[in-house]
């Protein structure tokens, strides 16, 4: 590896920044939180993510519709893969979700529900993300827009 200065982080090849894109997916869903749940990425690619969270009655209120803070949680997961699935990792590796907006416009019903996300723009440390949830015959339950942080 080369650097590009003094004080700067090492640059990496195509390949070494397609090897640490790749493993994203895997590493964020041992997080114990997300594990606990059972996502699957059925889609990542660069900007263009579909994350599947197969239904399961406990995350219901109710046996058969989802619970608002497991929609959160996918839209949240959902972006921050969109986000991390172009990313220069010579830039950093920290990152959280600085804010995120939903709007709840349906209801997923004894459905494995979708999170729809891609990236609308990158900025420095900033990237925005669009995200929808849907059920899995494709009728939206929610809308969210993300900002998430990388350094």
């Amino acid at each position: 590896m080369t650097t590009s200065g003094v004080g700067e982080t090492p640059a990496l090849t195509g390949e070494q920044q397609e090897a640490f894109r790749r493993a994203v997916p895997a590493a964020m869903l041992r997080s114990p939180y997300l594990g606990s749940l059972g996502l699957v990425f059925d889609r990542y690619e660069p900007d263009d993510v579909v994350l599947r969270l197969p239904f399961r009655a406990e995350l219901t209120n109710d046996g058969i519709v989802y619970h608002g803070g497991v929609i959160a949680t996918v839209l949240d997961t959902a972006g921050a893969g969109a986000a991390w699935s172009a990313h220069d990792f010579t830039k950093g590796t920290r990152a959280s979700t600085v804010s995120m907006s939903i709007q709840y416009v349906g209801t997923a019903r004894s459905s494995d529900l979708l999170g729809l996300a891609g990236t609308v723009k990158r900025g420095r440390e900033l990237i925005f993300t669009e995200i929808t949830a849907t059920d899995d015959q494709g009728r939206v339950v929610a809308q969210g827009l993300q900002t998430y942080r990388i350094v």
